[in-house]
């Protein structure tokens, strides 16, 4: 039975996490003390030092050589059932990789860090802090990669079906991708340009369209001059912020038929640059700089019938070709020679007009039939391309290397008993003390700047509100049981999988464009719904 006492330690722990989110919630709402832009300032301190350092802190102090064998083992079991009932779900009943990766966020990956040390540590004592960071660092480690693993596949069969539809696909053998090229994300427009060899395998390259492109002397000898972007990362905080959307640039789909002269340029409705970082508190964002963005480089939404610019991979041909969303579209090419202008004769100067039926361009087609009849490149080319782009991405965010770092001291450190010298340790801790409150101040912030706390509606709401709560708990206590746990312990499971969303899964939600109001809403409703829910399981579990 759960006495007054315990009740009262259990506020004690929590309370003052919940002040310093209403105190950010206030200076924004009510009393207008910090604008968009100085939300953003604060928000990158917290991605970049005060979560990093607060993790390093917490695996850095645990023993790894003490790991409760059976509660990770819980945990593990109860994600992987998730992961294979969806899996079933989606290819059984055509739920779709979508939203097997949005149900899968919902279910299994709560905000144990913020939320679940302070919780766990005042319901059940000091002993679940060990648990709960062993979770942490299996979440970073593991579960968050194998996440960000699913999405850029997501992104991926995107752009392969955008720019390569059909069997195309199948001749793939190899993607070659720049060094700016960070994610498929869609925040930053990539363009793809392809090859093909003596035995018809596609090679493709994937750049960022604001790169260095072959077309950009064309914009400068039309004097068409880069401006400086306007936009500013205040933009983050907004779920109504357009979504990036994933289309992409495509200098030339396929290039060389026939005598190598002539290429061909299919591209969707340009993105636009992003203008947002798409992220909370807990990812690292590149810092607004000046667009070299090409003003030839891009249509609209409302412009996709105007006839775009491109460059010939092969010859260094300039051509001119229609929007794709005309059927029998035509193009043309010119040639290097002189051509006079006016009305005169054109002089070493052709004009080749071709109807695309001949070549095998992108067209509009039935949804169905393009669901069935996309080919994809081989196993291995994908998985290189998935785990480039998943390995870039991770190198980029500190919380990475604040667990692993932290990982390797614990390994260290209790092995061979090193304590950290007094300097570092000491230098580490002021900041990791500020950690939690800074986090949940953060987190304040994100909820004041959105128009709406139920961004996703009230069903997709309540849907999501039952997976976090009531399913992510039911499943984390038959994996327990089922692997021996008892006691204490399986109480502090099952507690730890009713905490609020995580951060993490909303950041990628938020950069990939998949459902972000359904997982703000699980971060912001659930961090408000979740003491009681977490109590009340406490006070039921304790009876």
């Amino acid at each position: 039975m759960i006495s007054a006492d315990d009740f009262y330690k259990v506020m004690c722990a929590m309370v003052p996490l919940y002040f310093a989110m209403l105190v950010a919630y206030g200076s924004v709402k009510w009393c207008k003390i910090f604008s968009p832009e100085q939300c953003s300032g604060i928000n990158r301190f917290v991605a970049v030092f005060a979560v990093p350092v607060l993790s390093f802190h917490f695996i850095s102090q645990n023993n790894p050589y003490e790991m409760d064998t059976k509660f990770i083992v819980a945990d593990t079991l109860s994600k992987l059932l998730v992961l294979v009932l969806l899996s079933v779900w989606a290819i059984l009943f055509k739920g779709g990789l979508d939203w097997l990766i949005t149900l899968f966020s919902l279910a299994t990956l709560p905000n144990t860090l913020v939320m679940g040390i302070p919780l766990l540590n005042a319901m059940y004592g000091d002993f679940t802090q060990s648990l709960m960071v062993q979770l942490v660092v299996l979440q970073c480690i593991i579960w968050y990669t194998l996440l960000l693993f699913l999405f850029e596949y997501r992104a991926a069969t995107l752009l392969i079906k955008n720019q390569f539809p059909g069997s195309t696909a199948a001749s793939i053998s190899k993607f070659e991708i720049d060094g700016d090229v960070i994610s498929l994300d869609g925040r930053d427009p990539v363009r793809t340009e392809s090859e093909i060899d003596g035995n018809g395998r596609i090679r493709v390259r994937i750049r960022r369209s604001t790169s260095s492109a072959p077309d950009s002397a064309l914009s400068s000898s039309m004097g068409i001059t880069p401006r400086a972007s306007n936009l500013s990362g205040a933009e983050i905080f907004s779920v109504n912020t357009p979504a990036p959307l994933h289309e992409y640039h495509n200098g030339n789909a396929d290039i060389a038929f026939g005598n190598g002269d002539l290429g061909f340029g299919y591209r969707s409705a340009s993105p636009r640059l992003s203008g947002y970082a798409s992220s909370d508190a807990y990812s690292l964002q590149p810092t607004p700089r000046a667009s070299n963005f090409n003003e030839l480089d891009t249509t609209t939404i409302t412009t996709t019938n105007t006839p775009f610019w491109v460059r010939s991979p092969v010859a260094g041909k300039v051509y001119r070709q229609q929007s794709p969303a005309f059927s029998g579209v035509r193009m043309v090419w010119e040639s290097p020679g002189k051509c006079n202008g006016g009305g005169g004769e054109r002089q070493g100067c052709k004009d080749v007009f071709q109807d695309s039926s001949k070549f095998p361009v992108a067209e509009e087609e039935d949804p169905k039939a393009t669901a069935t009849g996309q080919d994809m490149p081989r196993t291995h080319v994908m998985l290189r391309l998935i785990l480039t782009m998943v390995g870039r991405k991770l190198s980029r965010n500190p919380n990475t290397y604040s667990s692993v770092l932290g990982l390797l001291w614990s390994l260290i450190s209790f092995k061979w008993n090193v304590g950290m010298p007094s300097l570092v340790k000491y230098s580490i801790k002021i900041i990791s003390d500020a950690g939690l409150g800074m986090a949940m101040f953060s987190l304040g912030l994100f909820m004041a700047l959105q128009p709406r706390i139920i961004a996703c509606g009230t069903k997709r709401g309540t849907m999501g509100m039952g997976i976090r709560f009531i399913c992510g708990p039911i499943l984390m206590s038959a994996a327990s049981i089922a692997v021996g746990l008892r006691g204490v312990r399986l109480h502090a499971a099952i507690v730890q999988a009713a905490l609020p969303q995580g951060i993490v899964p909303f950041v990628f939600a938020r950069e990939y464009g998949l459902h972000p109001d359904i997982l703000s809403t699980g971060v912001i409703f659930g961090m408000l719904v979740s003491l009681p829910v977490t109590l009340l399981y406490y006070i039921l579990l304790g009876l």
